[in-house]
């Protein structure tokens, strides 16, 4: 019982915050939701429920992947809709972590469960087992745990929870079901206080709380230490914490100290007295204000004097040269051996957070993968707690831990258990190790992660090997696992397309053509690619070599034409950004297969050029076959609107809504399925008499749609809304998507379309103005407006 198509309708009891996100991010999946809430006392029975979807237009980053998902999204409540459940194969409550409001809430709706029915708490950590009594023993069999973090669309992880009376075939179900229908990666976690991400992670806070004051640092160096420089999340801790909220925070503290009375670290579970002296003013965080951080993050709050002051302290030379170390042995030996505070206090929230995992791993875990990527998907570390214990050396790193146990330096005295010294690293090729079983796991069984042919990988296991080597350059590699299929994957950083990517993309084509049943363009990790190789362009514009400037837009379009026609199919995979000529790329293959967090647009204007790859000649192609003969000009606005406003999609659906995708583009959720299905594309195509388009004849709408176009732009121009290059480019965009200076309606060719693109990105290139816009580019990785 696996088959994630056995979920079909599910419901969310609760429209709150997490429950109504749930709801979205179902929707988002395509599948009808009940949103259930308590009926409104006033007005619409339905309104609390009706009012939560309605804001989820609002939200920040968006829960909705389109906004027109919303209508999957039924509002209900629970007198007059209960009903309904009878036809919901899942029902998903995240009400209020109250232990009786949530047994009441069951004994409502359990009686109209239909026989299959999976009941699921979003608990983020109240003990399973003794929600458990309040479920009809007919049901407790379908009754488990399942963790969204927030904001569900975007964290990956989600925890499955089992109690003693769960049928393991309900969570195999579930699982197929979050990995491959929502994208999740998830974590089978024990029915223990917390589970596995907050157990560790909120730790990992109290631990960082504690040691800020032992160690005398200030909050915003606190933040400066540990956000990316130690390889986790931007927001780090204070920031994180005034996101969640103060008062929430804690909350999450005292139930942590409540649940766990028997936990040697306990005690830290507690904010300090000007703290609580911010909960009591009202200062809790963002929704508030102020928190931590107050004048939007530019001012921190400074717990020895009770005022804010100027914010952006950062951490000492010594230690910032300490941990741009690259091997991990050497950075944590130099970080413990310093006598520098900050460095002292980076080397003591590691000890304790590796400290407190070994001793829990036998009870909140199966094994160390779990934890680590419990961690990563949950909490945004780059590596999990023993991955990093691991590349620091295992041995090492427990004999220090012990030796600053014995030395009272440790947060507890209670010692590494006995495993510890008894494996040298937790994460080896033939799995991860598991403290309750003393043997290491492999990864799980589960058919749907064959569809993962390259799994996230964690730090210990056997390396990736992306299979035999066709052809290579310092651009991109052409390989295969012998299927018959080929796979091109860039080599440059972030995947950016310059003079090697191209000679490789017509490489790779030539041999696949001859070799190949077909052409998968796929990276091994995000983005898809950033574009063409500015900095490989400058030089040349700057040296005022245009002859060969020009040459070498006129490769990119041959390179674009080479993927439209190529003999065999070409399926592009993508994820993560795809922006300027890695959009282009996709817009010339016979099919996208795209994840959900696709972020993919024409953004050329933000160094003021335009779309010289095929981009505006595709869209002028779109936009004829659309007219189906008549009128150009309205189907040829959101396009010309796409490129001059520099939109990016964010969502792959957003991306087919603006063009970028084609409506027989492929969306998934989970972006390790991609090579998979990407694959799949490639072999229906080839299998069904693949023949590749003809190059065909363009209708334009010539001086007719330029003049609309211009019109348009000089409004926006006299109101300030864009500067005057902005609107030169900006006319240089009209100009090549609506064919030039021909009558309305005549037929051009390709040729003629991509003329116009390379003549306005040459002609735009000469300008300061345009030299000036990349250069910032170049220099800040942000757009300038002159």
């Amino acid at each position: 019982m696996n088959n994630a198509a056995a979920i079909r309708q599910v419901a969310v009891l609760g429209a709150g915050v997490m429950g109504a996100q749930i709801a979205a991010h179902l929707a988002n999946a395509d599948m009808p939701v009940v949103l259930f809430d308590l009926p409104a006392k006033e007005g619409d029975p339905n309104g609390i429920a009706t009012k939560a979807i309605a804001n989820l237009a609002k939200l920040n980053p968006a829960p909705l992947a389109i906004k027109e998902r919303a209508q999957l999204i039924q509002p209900a409540n629970y007198d007059q809709h209960l009903e309904a459940l009878r036809t919901c194969d899942l029902l998903i409550e995240a009400i209020a972590e109250r232990p009786d409001w949530k047994a009441d809430l069951y004994r409502r709706v359990t009686p109209y469960l239909n026989d299959r029915a999976i009941l699921a708490t979003n608990t983020s950590g109240l003990p399973l087992s003794a929600l458990a009594q309040s479920v009809p023993d007919t049901v407790r069999s379908r009754f488990c745990g399942i963790h969204f973090f927030n904001p569900p669309r975007y964290m990956a992880l989600v925890e499955l929870i089992p109690c003693a009376t769960t049928d393991p075939a309900i969570l195999d179900l579930l699982e197929t079901f979050l990995v491959s229908t929502l994208g999740k990666g998830v974590v089978r976690g024990k029915d223990t206080p917390n589970f596995i991400a907050n157990r560790i992670g909120v730790f990992s806070m109290a631990a960082i709380m504690h040691q800020t004051q032992v160690f005398g640092l200030g909050l915003d160096l606190v933040d400066a230490l540990t956000g990316p420089a130690i390889g986790r999340a931007k927001s780090a801790t204070y920031r994180t914490a005034d996101i969640v909220g103060l008062d929430t925070m804690d909350h999450v503290f005292k139930g942590s100290a409540h649940a766990l009375p028997q936990d040697p670290w306990r005690s830290y579970y507690q904010v300090p007295d000007w703290l609580n002296t911010l909960i009591a003013k009202g200062a809790l965080g963002q929704k508030s204000g102020a928190g931590f951080y107050a004048g939007k993050g530019k001012q921190v709050f400074d717990p020895t004097t009770g005022t804010y002051r100027d914010a952006g302290a950062k951490p000492d030379e010594a230690v910032q040269a300490i941990l741009k170390r690259k091997n991990p042995a050497e950075k944590f030996a130099a970080l413990r051996a310093s006598d520098h505070p900050q460095a002292q206090f980076l080397w003591a929230i590691h000890r304790d957070v590796f400290h407190y995992a070994a001793v829990l791993l036998a009870e909140i875990a199966d094994n160390a993968r779990d934890v680590d990527f419990a961690i990563r998907w949950g909490y945004g570390w780059s590596l999990g707690p023993f991955e990093i214990w691991q590349a620091a050396g295992w041995k090492q790193v427990a004999a220090w831990i012990a030796a600053d146990i014995a030395a009272g330096k440790a947060l507890t005295t209670t010692p590494l258990p006995a495993w510890v010294d008894q494996v040298d690293g937790v994460h080896r090729p033939q799995g991860s190790y598991s403290a309750a079983e003393n043997a290491y796991k492999p990864r799980s069984s589960l058919p749907v992660y064959q569809r993962q042919l390259y799994p996230e990988p964690v730090l210990g296991e056997a390396p990736h090997r992306y299979g035999e080597t066709v052809f290579e350059n310092s651009g991109a590699r052409l390989w295969t696992t012998g299927d018959g299929i080929g796979i091109l994957s860039f080599k440059t950083k972030l995947h950016v397309i310059g003079d090697d990517v191209l000679e490789a993309v017509l490489a790779s084509l030539n041999i696949a053509e001859r070799d190949f049943a077909g052409l998968v363009l796929w990276q091994t990790e995000a983005p898809f690619s950033a574009g063409a190789n500015l900095a490989e362009a400058v030089s040349v514009v700057l040296a005022g070599d245009f002859v060969s400037f020009e040459k070498a837009v006129a490769k990119f379009q041959q390179t674009t034409a080479a993927l439209r026609y190529s003999a065999i199919p070409v399926v592009g995979a993508v994820q993560g950004l795809a922006l300027g000529g890695g959009c282009e790329f996709l817009m010339h293959c016979d099919r996208v297969v795209a994840a959900l967090e696709s972020y993919i647009g024409l953004v050329e204007v933000g160094v003021g050029l335009i779309p010289a790859g095929g981009g505006c000649k595709e869209f002028a192609r779109r936009a004829m076959d659309e007219a189906k003969g008549g009128d150009l000009l309205p189907f040829l606005r959101p396009y010309f609107e796409a490129m001059a406003m520099a939109k990016v999609s964010r969502s792959a659906e957003e991306a087919q809504q603006l063009g970028y995708l084609k409506p027989s583009d492929v969306i998934i959720f989970n972006p390790y399925e991609l090579l998979y299905v990407a694959k799949a594309q490639v072999r229906a195509l080839a299998e069904t008499g693949y023949r590749p388009p003809q190059p065909r004849p363009i209708r334009v709408a010539g001086r007719t749609g330029m003049a609309a176009f211009q019109m348009a732009l000089v409004n926006m121009r006299d109101g300030g809304f864009i500067s005057a290059h902005d609107d030169q480019v900006s006319l240089k965009i009209a100009t090549a998507l609506c064919g030039g200076e021909v009558d309305a309606n005549t037929w051009v060719d390709e040729a003629w379309l991509l003329g116009l693109e390379r003549q306005a990105f040459v002609e735009l290139a000469k300008t300061p103005l345009t030299q000036a816009r990349i250069e910032h580019m170049l220099k800040t990785g942000k757009p300038l407006r002159n």
